[in-house]
């Protein structure tokens, strides 16, 4: 058990998997029978809650994760917007299912269940792989996603968008995963846990034609102390056509958690205004 904390969990809670709110809140944020629904998509049953009413906000948590980590900006933004968290695949309260575990069938997966909600379109907010999530929607379902923001989300999982040291967590994860999947240690599900170390150490793999293809208004997010590489964080906001860019100062990939007062004020000024970004050289008066 020790060494299944120390890999399973370091290694999940670089992507907001497993994190738990250091805040107490008086909603059970994800284990709500209040409110807690399941809708049946894409051959699986996916939990969700909805609070508030207005304008639609999607809220998507990180690897291996569950609707329990947004609790900061669910407790925050229901009394603005309608917000809809849900347990991506294979995680929290929803089903595996039997399709391949791809950050492609996680996002159609939340596509469909914005259909199943007659949800035509709606403000994002992803961290980590709920980020990379939040990218592909814009990509693969442009018309669901009005502005989004993403927190550590990177395009590839090689060490041009990722630290060294986090991709030798997740190969240490994989290869205690494969030894006990060997062994047929059934103590615990192995199998998924795999399947999720998988997610991070091989995927995604998002081309630049394709991020310069979104049109939706994207704030990027990130720490300077994040898991993601500043420079691959600058990469994706360069490369789309309408995006504003925060690099918080001492910032880590945790921050929606660990400051959620500078982050949660940081992304309602983002959605609580029409995007617009001056020109420093129109300010000046320079013409080209």
């Amino acid at each position: 058990m020790k060494k299944l904390s120390v890999l399973l969990y370091t290694c999940f809670i670089i992507q907001a998997g497993f994190a738990q709110t250091q805040k107490t809140f008086s909603t059970p944020y994800g284990n709500n029978p209040a409110v807690g629904k399941y809708a049946t998509v894409n051959g699986i049953k996916m939990y969700y809650e909805i609070y508030g009413e207005g304008m639609p906000m999607v809220l998507i948590h990180g690897n291996g994760g569950s609707i329990a980590a947004m609790a900061n900006q669910i407790d925050h933004f229901k009394t603005k917007y309608r917000i809809i968290v849900a347990d991506s695949r294979a995680q929290g309260r929803s089903e595996e299912g039997k399709a391949k575990l791809t950050y492609e069938q996680i996002t159609d997966d939340w596509a469909a269940l914005l259909d199943e909600l007659h949800v035509d379109s709606a403000y994002l907010f992803g961290w980590s792989d709920g980020g990379i999530e939040s990218l592909l929607m814009a990509i693969r379902h442009p018309q669901k996603v009005k502005m989004m923001a993403i927190m550590g989300a990177n395009l590839q999982p090689d060490s041009n968008a990722v630290y060294q040291w986090a991709i030798k967590m997740v190969q240490s994860s994989d290869k205690y995963l494969d030894s006990m999947i060997a062994k047929k240690d059934t103590a615990y599900n192995y199998a998924l846990f795999k399947k999720l170390n998988d997610l991070l150490g091989k995927q995604p793999h998002i081309p630049l034609q394709q991020v310069q293809q979104i049109k939706a208004p994207t704030l990027v997010l990130a720490g300077d102390k994040d898991v993601i590489k500043e420079a691959h964080t600058l990469q994706i906001y360069q490369n789309l056509q309408k995006a504003w860019l925060c690099i918080f100062p001492g910032g880590t990939h945790m921050m929606p958690e660990t400051d959620p007062e500078l982050f949660n004020a940081t992304l309602e000024r983002f959605f609580s205004k029409p995007y617009y970004r001056p020109d420093t050289k129109i300010l000046f008066g320079v013409k080209d």
